[in-house]
């Protein structure tokens, strides 16, 4: 059984297991990606999977909440129509089966799973016809941006991120979630008179137009909401809701910029990276920055992601490093993984930050930043090839 490759979803840690003993005896077979909630926006995280994998299959466990996993189920099918689908339950009644099967399930395995018939299942999908699922995918893409410690970049790369998509007429949203630096809206010079908990309250009821209409609109075309400025202004925003407004954005905007500051253990925070394509892990050469992007890789790793998702960045990049730097080659012995792309320091950044302007916004002015950076959103959004280490192959 060659390369068999699946996808998981279940909230149960021992459905997920069992799967996991199931494939000890096929060493050819593989889970790419595990999903620990099976909801509504599944499809987002299997279309940006299959991506990497376009041939692997789809596991669900439906046992949780039969229905609403049932439509998540008919969801991914809309949007990956080729993709083979496994449901799995621990009753099989005619009416439960023809659901699934009417939502564009492929199998019906009961739990708890039996080697023989899951072996003949996988078997299965590994003779079925793939077409290139993921290629017929018209979804937005979400970039979420990590700091490993305060002050390394995060919030200005992800800005200006956003800047260079919007230049370059993606349409695109800019999301602040760090609750206490709240540094979007001040680089990009804006006073948000609406945040996050607008969209909270509106939610149910959000369209393109209503959204448009009370969020900011950067001068160079990107849309931005943030949490409110005040400190005493908790209110409420839910990992529930960012999902929900996850499914809506990328069914609207070809790209959504996430500054997630630096709690990657919170939990609005993980939720947005793992609706994402991308999560940028932002460091710089500095030994406390690194020890905690190894703790932060860990943590995303047990969380399901893998390393082709967590893209690790160095930002403010020297090759002279001091006896307090690590070189690019002990960053990668640390963390097990090569740095993504390193971006160098420039004065342009703190007076663009001043001026509360993108650097991106003055080419002229940020000089080799900008041709750097703009390889930097190249290399991150598979606009160009090739330019895989400029940042880091040509700074001094």
């Amino acid at each position: 059984m060659p390369n068999t490759s699946l996808l998981v979803a279940s909230s149960d840690e021992h459905f997920r297991e069992m799967v996991r003993d199931s494939l000890v005896n096929m060493p050819e077979a593989k889970i790419v990606a595990e999903y620990q909630e099976v909801a509504a926006n599944l499809y987002i995280r299997v279309l940006q999977d299959l991506e990497r994998h376009p041939t692997a299959g789809l596991i669900v466990d439906i046992a949780g909440d039969p229905d609403g996993a049932i439509k998540a189920i008919e969801k991914v099918k809309q949007a990956a129509p080729d993709l083979f689908v496994v449901v799995s339950s621990f009753h099989a009644d005619g009416e439960t089966v023809i659901q699934c099967m009417r939502a564009g399930a492929n199998e019906f395995l009961t739990q708890p799973l039996k080697r023989t018939e899951f072996r003949d299942a996988m078997s299965r999908l590994e003779r079925a016809p793939h077409h290139g699922n993921a290629g017929e995918s018209k979804l937005g893409k979400i970039y979420t941006f990590i700091g490993t410690r305060g002050g390394v970049g995060t919030t200005t790369l992800a800005v200006n991120f956003a800047s260079v998509l919007a230049q370059r007429k993606l349409s695109t949203v800019a999301i602040d979630l760090d609750w206490i630096g709240n540094d979007v809206a001040m680089q990009l010079g804006a006073a948000p008179q609406y945040t996050l908990m607008e969209v909270a309250e509106n939610l149910e009821r959000l369209d393109q137009a209503l959204f448009e209409g009370f969020v900011t609109r950067d001068p160079l075309g990107f849309f931005l909401v943030g949490p409110p400025d005040s400190l005493e202004q908790h209110g409420h925003f839910s990992d529930h809701q960012l999902r929900e407004f996850a499914t809506f954005l990328v069914e609207k905007y070809d790209a959504i910029v996430i500054d997630g500051g630096r709690n990657v253990s919170n939990d609005l925070v993980l939720a947005a990276a793992q609706v994402s394509a991308s999560v940028f892990l932002v460091i710089d050469q500095e030994f406390p920055s690194i020890r905690n992007a190894q703790r932060y890789i860990t943590f995303l790793m047990r969380m399901g992601f893998n390393q082709d998702q967590i893209k690790v960045v160095v930002n403010r990049y020297t090759k002279k490093i001091t006896p307090n730097q690590a070189s690019l080659e002990q960053i990668q012995q640390t963390l097990n993984q090569a740095a993504f792309f390193g971006i160098p320091s420039s004065p342009a950044v703190i007076a663009s930050i001043n001026k509360g302007r993108p650097f991106v916004a003055n080419r002229e002015q940020a000089g080799d930043l900008d041709r750097i950076f703009r390889s930097f959103v190249d290399k991150a959004t598979g606009g160009k090839k090739g330019k895989a280490a400029e940042g880091i192959g040509k700074t001094a």
